[in-house]
């Protein structure tokens, strides 16, 4: 992780330069990371739009090969690959988060390791609104912001991505109640600052997801209105 949270150190340490605000700091590193995620959200919502098309399929594959599960994962690995469709592509934003997550809890844990400017080993212990000390956990307010704000974005993310509307798997609903819980939990127990990321982070993808959700239907739009032209 080190590999990760020695440049996000730095990063941090020169725009705290600038800004004088670390507050503002992890602000700003958060919009900026959301802002380099926005291309794969919105290509994301593109293959969900297709998946759609692809779902009476895939659903034949399935009752064609339900006996034999490897042979129909075989089958749908190769009618994914037809349509240029990958399942994986969902994961990516997630992953990016969580790598970006584990570096500034690194940062926020052992700024002495990551940060060679003695000026931030205070800056981290600043306050910022209600929070008295950003290195501290927020007990509260803060994790509540965080578990509202993933709640909703969780939720959006479901209107926006038809194959999970109507859907009946249990993983999803579970996660879609569960997680934000857990999100709170955590955010009680770790740094305020890496609780402010995440609320920032959740907050900006609810409108994200608002904005994609228009895009989506506009896609399906249009080719309802192709099908009916045939």
């Amino acid at each position: 992780m080190g590999i990760i949270a020695k440049p996000l150190g730095w990063l941090m340490t020169w725009l705290y330069g600038m800004i004088g605000n670390y507050a503002l700091v992890i602000i700003l590193i958060t919009v900026a990371v959301k802002i380099i995620l926005y291309p794969i959200y919105k290509n994301q919502i593109l293959s969900s739009a297709n998946m759609a098309d692809m779902q009476p399929k895939i659903q034949e594959i399935q009752r064609k090969y339900a006996k034999d599960k490897e042979l129909m994962n075989q089958k749908l690995a190769e009618f994914y690959q037809e349509e240029n469709y990958n399942p994986a592509k969902g994961c990516l934003p997630m992953v990016i988060q969580m790598i970006v997550i584990m570096a500034l809890f690194a940062v926020l844990r052992n700024p002495m390791t990551y940060i060679s400017n003695e000026e931030m080993y205070f800056a981290i212990h600043e306050s910022f609104l209600w929070i008295k000390d950003l290195s501290q956990p927020d007990l509260w307010i803060l994790p509540i912001l965080a578990g509202v704000a993933t709640f909703l974005s969780q939720w959006l993310n479901k209107l926006t991505n038809p194959t999970m509307q109507g859907s009946t798997n249990m993983m999803m609903t579970v996660m879609m109640y569960f997680f934000p819980i857990m999100i709170v939990w955590l955010a009680r127990s770790y740094p305020s600052g890496l609780a402010l990321y995440w609320f920032v982070s959740q907050f900006i993808q609810v409108f994200f997801n608002l904005r994609l959700n228009q895009i989506r239907k506009k896609i399906v739009k249009e080719k309802t209105t192709k099908k009916a032209k045939k």
